[in-house]
């Protein structure tokens, strides 16, 4: 039996800005990416802290180094500058894998950096 478990995790990450009229998606840095184990392109639910609003949406890679998260598209909507975000994404996997796996939580800290 497979199931579905968190993979990756940005616990409180706070929105540089909101871009309307861009494609919709999720901009993170790239040192954040690299960190919670996230790709380009990857599925991922974003949960604002401050309103409460669950999106889906996808991750486009944002500038190294640059603290970005900017919620693109209809994404922006769910969202303003400054409010505190988690980041998840999910792993399908067999259910006695799932056991023994760990999931990649980071906590960024001021600025979105690590």
């Amino acid at each position: 039996m497979d199931i579905e478990v968190l993979k990756s995790k940005v616990h409180r990450a706070v929105i540089t800005e909101a871009n309307l009229h861009y494609v919709g998606s999720l901009t993170l840095d790239e040192d954040l990416m690299d960190a919670a184990n996230m790709i380009e392109h990857e599925k991922v639910q974003v949960v604002n802290v401050n309103n409460g609003t669950r999106i889906e949406t996808y991750l486009i890679r944002g500038k190294r180094g640059s603290g970005v998260c900017c919620l693109n598209g209809p994404a922006a909507r769910s969202g303003a500058e400054g409010d505190i975000i988690i980041i998840l994404s999910y792993a399908r996997m067999d259910f006695e894998a799932a056991k023994k796996f760990q999931p990649w939580i980071i906590f960024p800290k001021e600025g979105n950096r690590l």
